[in-house]
């Protein structure tokens, strides 16, 4: 399941892949992940006939292994990642207000700063994990391709969160994880069963009860944020960007733990960097915002956007993917107080049963694929 801003933060198997692993710890230089040799009690360092090791931990010596006598293991602090997976749909969220808030800047101007920002934070790891600027031969082509489509979904999510409702924009973008599903059943092959299928039209009715379009719901729309003109085209956008972030999740799924994360970010950074600048000539849009506080929103998008992508990742590391993905419906839930709050507007039974619709999706789908995954390791202990 994409839980992301345009497409760039963490896939949750939202299709039956393989849930993350929590980090191992590393106390006083321990955890490299590798078997410690440590000699055995008794034996001077020296002189010990054979080292042991201790495959039972994070490569901690003996008499800090925790099997040693006497040593308490350290307990995880429980619903710490779920905790973070709520801190970063409020980050999210108050990013995407700021971004409804400026009001000279276009879409794809906003875009290019976010863009900026994660190129700063990725090249230091780039640089310290030495993974290079352009990946392995074979893989190039699908991270240009998951550069360019990872692009595209942020451009064209920070559209629709311009002209339509903050809820309605949010509640869409909730329907990637249906085609995810529908995406790796006909790229990768994999399952897609009768209750994936509901799911879909489930997440298809939600996207229409936001959308309302007039030969459904006849040409007197109420509720809408601006002219109705605006409000398809930013449904239109937000549908678009929900598919291109789906599609480059299966993009990442078929490339697999041969790349580096971050040079999957930095793919994206740059190829939507040049992208953007690109549009922006040919628009003519180019221009500084004249007001200073826009600036100061344009800052506070980048950087709230990023402080949400790093708690995702670490709720990710430290909890299961599913957990994650229903906390993350906390998202269309500050979506709507934001937006009552501070944007004075209301929502309408219309938007409230497409969120309902929409959420019921993404939530049954991430349920099932958990389940699915829970099932598969279990199978595979025994």
């Amino acid at each position: 399941m994409v839980l992301c801003q345009g497409g760039e933060a963490a896939a949750l198997p939202a299709a039956g892949g393989k849930e993350p692993e929590a980090p191992l710890s590393q106390e006083d230089g321990a955890g490299t992940g590798q078997p410690c040799l440590c000699p055995a009690p008794g034996a001077e360092a020296a002189g010990a006939e054979e080292p042991r090791v201790c495959g039972c931990c994070s490569g901690a010596c003996w008499p800090r292994c925790c099997r040693a006598p006497g040593t308490k293991k350290k307990a995880a602090c429980p619903g710490l990642g779920l905790f973070y997976t709520v801190l970063s749909a409020f980050l999210f969220s108050v990013a995407s207000l700021f971004l409804k808030k400026i009001e000279d800047v276009h879409s794809v101007e906003v875009s290019a700063f976010r863009c900026v920002f994660q190129m700063a934070f990725v090249l230091p790891g780039l640089i310290y994990y030495k993974t290079g600027f352009l990946g392995p031969k074979g893989k190039r082509i699908f991270l240009f391709f998951r550069g360019f489509l990872g692009s595209s979904a942020m451009i064209l999510l920070y559209y629709a969160f311009q002209v339509m409702p903050l809820a309605d924009a949010t509640v869409i973008t909730f329907s990637s994880p249906v085609f995810t599903s529908l995406l790796a059943w006909i790229f990768l092959k994999e399952k897609y069963s009768v209750w994936d299928f509901l799911f879909t039209l489930f997440a298809i009715t939600g996207v229409v009860l936001i959308a309302r379009p007039p030969f459904l719901f006849g040409s007197n729309v109420t509720g809408i944020e601006g002219s109705y003109t605006d409000h398809l085209k930013g449904t239109i956008a937000a549908v678009t960007s929900t598919v291109s972030a789906a599609s480059t999740f299966v993009i990442l799924r078929k490339v697999g733990k041969s790349v580096h994360y971050f040079l999957s970010i930095w793919y994206y950074a740059v190829i939507g960097l040049i992208g953007c600048v690109v549009a922006l000539f040919v628009m003519n849009e180019w221009r500084l915002p004249y007001c200073g506080k826009d600036r100061v929103f344009l800052i506070l998008i980048g950087l709230l956007g990023l402080g949400g992508q790093i708690f995702l990742t670490k709720a990710l590391q430290i909890e299961k993917a599913g957990p994650v993905a229903i906390m993350k419906t906390m998202d269309v839930v500050f979506a709507f107080i934001l937006q009552i709050l501070f944007l004075n507007h209301l929502p309408t039974w219309w938007t409230v049963g497409g969120a309902l619709c929409v959420v019921a999706s993404s939530s049954g789908t991430a349920i099932r694929k958990w389940r699915q995954s829970l099932k598969k390791a279990k199978q595979n202990e025994i």
